[in-house]
């Protein structure tokens, strides 16, 4: 039978070059000179720091300019609150969205569900979607609909099988 996997993945690897590119146009750029704008990743966030809040937005730009560039969907970063740092520089958290919540897999679900195709079925498996077909035509039917709806997280469909 048929079957394809939905996840949500974000390639940690580009995610550090864009980080390592934008850290380095930060310390070269005029504009950003004596503000001393750092951007670090931890495990599943990015942290960033300016002296202003005008310079942290230039910095979130210069960043997601990088993250375009090398293929990762801003889809996967959720801002959080431009807090206030000690010597009055700002600093914002951004977490990187990887793997489907279980709010996701049940928009997934009622979305397939919606589309009025009588052979799929899905099936929840930890932090992805499995779907199965009779028919191969149904699949792609599904994975061209779900390209074209917008669910917030930027979605992967892999393991396409006959």
């Amino acid at each position: 039978m048929p079957t394809f996997d939905i996840v949500s993945t974000v390639d940690m690897q580009e995610v550090r070059n864009a980080i390592d590119q934008a850290s380095r146009e930060a310390s070269t750029r005029f504009d950003f000179k004596g503000t001393d704008s750092t951007i670090e990743l931890s495990e599943k966030e990015i942290i960033m720091e300016s002296s202003t809040r005008d310079r942290l937005k230039a910095l979130v730009q210069v960043l997601e300019e990088k993250l375009v560039r090398r293929h990762v969907s801003l889809k996967a970063l959720s801002y959080g609150a431009v807090e206030d740092a000690s010597k009055g520089r700002a600093r914002q958290h951004v977490t990187l969205n990887v793997g489907l919540s279980a709010d996701h897999t049940k928009r997934l679900g009622k979305f397939l569900k919606g589309l009025g195709i009588k052979s799929l079925s899905f099936q929840v498996i930890g932090d992805q979607v499995r779907v199965s077909s009779k028919k191969r035509d149904d699949l792609q039917a599904a994975i061209s609909a779900l390209k074209a709806e917008d669910f917030g997280v930027p979605l992967e469909m892999i393991n396409f099988r006959d």
